[in-house]
């Protein structure tokens, strides 16, 4: 559910920079995702706040896991193509498996390797044709490349972050409290150097923010903070191999981009892949 939300991500956020800034975008949509979610939260009488001591683990992991997102991913289209960022974007998992061993002792099996080699090669193969080797170009290219790996480093480190340092919350007010402190500095930004007319925002710039703001954030972090809770944090990063996959498909079907078989065997390699690490 993860993959396929952030996978479709990709192409959307390529089709709201057609109407909107992409800072004043992020914080919109994260405001009514916190919106949605506390009404939920509220319909369900569930308590708000955490506990006093644990505002400052709550703080970190939101600038890990949303601010890496929605501060640095934004900035690494401006320079990159959105397929190009997300199959950077999704090293992630070699990130997450390796930190796991040393902080959270889970030591990888060879299944788990294995799949992260299969996940891997179904990236890599998607890469081929994708992103130009041109040492000018790759120059050109560099600030969106840097900041789409800060993204990868840092989503990595939230990932480690939640497993050895969780929130004691209810899933739904845990995800609304780390996508509002998360987006503080988005906002921030966006404030200072960006001016919205709503006015001119069509009515697909509309529905681009409704799917950021419900499936895009909500949902997602929902079902990934659920994930992270029933999967060792190496597996549960592996499956996030998924979310290139599904930009490329989906950058097909919304943007009329190149689908072919090395994209479908790009699926069946990172399927096949995810599969096995779930076993190790």
């Amino acid at each position: 559910m993860t993959a396929v939300a952030w996978g479709l991500n990709w192409p959307v956020m390529k089709l709201l920079m057609l109407d909107w800034p992409p800072f004043a975008f992020r914080a919109l949509a994260a405001s009514g995702s916190v919106l949605l979610l506390t009404l939920i939260a509220l319909a369900q009488r569930e308590a708000l706040l955490p506990r006093p001591e644990q505002w400052g683990r709550l703080a970190v992991a939101a600038l890990l896991n949303v601010t890496s997102w929605l501060g640095l991913a934004p900035l690494a289209i401006l320079w990159l193509d959105a397929s190009e960022a997300a199959i950077i974007a999704y090293t992630m998992p070699v990130w997450a498996t390796i930190l796991a061993w040393p902080f959270l002792g889970e030591r990888p099996g060879w299944p788990r390797f294995a799949g992260l080699a299969l996940g891997l090669s179904g990236v890599t193969l998607l890469m081929a044709g994708r992103l130009n080797l041109d040492a000018g170009v790759m120059a050109g290219k560099l600030p969106g490349v840097l900041a789409i790996l800060g993204t990868a480093l840092l989503f990595a480190c939230g990932t480690i972050w939640t497993k050895r340092f969780p929130v004691a919350m209810a899933p739904v007010p845990l995800v609304a409290w780390q996508i509002a402190i998360g987006m503080l500095p988005v906002a921030a930004v966006a404030l200072a150097f960006e001016r919205v007319s709503f006015a001119a925002i069509r009515p697909l710039g509309w529905a681009c923010l409704l799917y950021a703001s419900v499936i895009g954030q909500c949902l997602a972090y929902l079902a990934w903070f659920r994930a992270l809770k029933r999967l060792p944090a190496g597996t549960a990063a592996l499956g996030s191999l998924l979310v290139p996959v599904i930009g490329v498909l989906g950058s097909a079907a919304l943007l009329g981009e190149a689908l072919g078989p090395r994209q479908l065997l790009a699926l069946a390699l990172t399927l096949s892949g995810v599969a096995l690490a779930s076993r190790g």
